[in-house]
């Protein structure tokens, strides 16, 4: 995918953001302590707690909910090689997010370890 992101906290009970769903990628999570949002880098604030730089793969999809081990075969190759990454599932497939610094090696990883990337 061709934006960089960003991965913000904000408090637990926060609205969802208009800045968040200008983004054409963007997964927003709530739990009891904290409300997460993923989206385009640009779009937020600077006055937002985030992390900035990350770069997405998509999992071709859709996955069938009966099939296992398919992060596993993707995040084993990529953190033995010292890749880190925050995963986001949905209903249909997965992404990966790893660090744009880190998105070529990422990507040769995941080639050599039999993994297809267009």
């Amino acid at each position: 995918m061709d934006d960089t992101l960003a991965i913000c906290r904000l408090d637990r009970d926060a609205p969802l953001p208009e800045w968040a769903q200008r983004s054409s990628f963007f997964s927003c999570t709530r739990t009891h302590s904290e409300l997460s949002i993923v989206c385009s880098q640009k779009d937020v604030p600077v006055n937002v707690l985030c992390e900035k730089g990350w770069r997405c793969l998509k999992i071709e999809g859709p996955l069938d909910f009966s099939l296992t081990g398919i992060l596993a075969s993707l995040v084993t190759p990529l953190a033995k090689a010292g890749i880190s990454i925050f995963a986001i599932s949905t209903y249909d497939t997965d992404y990966l997010l790893v660090k744009e610094e880190q998105l070529g090696l990422a990507i040769r990883v995941l080639k050599q370890s039999g993994h297809h990337i267009e």
